[in-house]
């Protein structure tokens, strides 16, 4: 049976990726900073930012996602985990600068670098989660904005480094329905019909949208795609935004 990591498991798209990559027929190996998951099959705490800090942090989460993949491998690594530090340019500190690049860049580099025998054995696939944001954005998102135009470069850099051995993609999601998005907009009806708006197909994605095209990015099917970022925005990224 095919392995996957999932990071980030406990959001509204990591509980649909593992439950996704599930259904079809991976076993799969979820990691976040709490537990959750019922669509794993084995659970790992990691905190992707202290490993980022850390080596000791580094070294031990790296050994405890390797002592549970078995001899086939890792089939697919899912950077999904990520942390979104808000806030205008005067008021973002250097932490914040800091938790977002080591969360949503260097941690998934290291996991990239600490899994890559068992990768490189399953001939898998590395599947980042980025965001609309690394290539379109609006104000009070720099720090996220910068880390996610990272990831893309990252997986440009991984897929020509790596080519041959194992796949580098990435997912280009443009705002999707998970419970902490509804959540921000439970008393604000208009405001969440005006970002469904938005969205030339005339709403938000679903995480299980985001969700199958990670599988498919780590499938046979994708074997010919590699540094690619996927834009999973249902035409916003297409649209112009010409104000009266």
């Amino acid at each position: 049976m095919k392995t996957v990591v999932v990071t980030g498991a406990a959001g509204g798209i990591g509980q649909a990726l593992c439950l996704a990559f599930r259904r079809a027929g991976y076993r799969v190996v979820a990691t976040d900073c709490k537990p959750v998951v019922d669509d794993a099959d084995v659970f790992v705490p990691l905190d992707l930012e202290a490993m980022a800090r850390d080596e000791c942090a580094l070294e031990d989460g790296v050994s405890s996602l390797a002592a549970v993949l078995d001899d086939a491998g890792c089939a697919a690594l899912v950077n999904n985990a990520a942390t979104q530090c808000l806030g205008d340019l005067a008021s973002l500190d250097v932490r914040a600068w800091q938790q977002s690049m080591n969360t949503n860049v260097i941690a998934p580099a290291l996991l990239v670098r600490g899994l890559l025998p068992q990768l490189t054995r399953a001939r898998g696939a590395v599947v980042n989660v980025g965001s609309v944001h690394g290539q379109l954005t609006k104000p009070g998102f720099s720090a996220y904005a910068t880390s996610k135009t990272a990831a893309e470069g990252l997986t440009r850099s991984l897929a020509v480094e790596l080519g041959g051995r194992v796949r580098v993609n990435c997912i280009r999601p443009a705002a999707t329905a998970t419970p902490m998005l509804e959540a921000g907009f439970q008393n604000a009806p208009a405001a969440r019909a005006q970002l469904d708006a938005c969205h030339p197909v005339g709403r938000i994605a679903e995480p299980e949208e985001i969700a199958r095209c990670a599988v498919f990015l780590a499938s046979d099917d994708a074997s010919f795609i590699n540094g690619a970022s996927l834009d999973v925005d249902g035409g916003i990224g297409a649209r112009l935004h010409d104000p009266a």
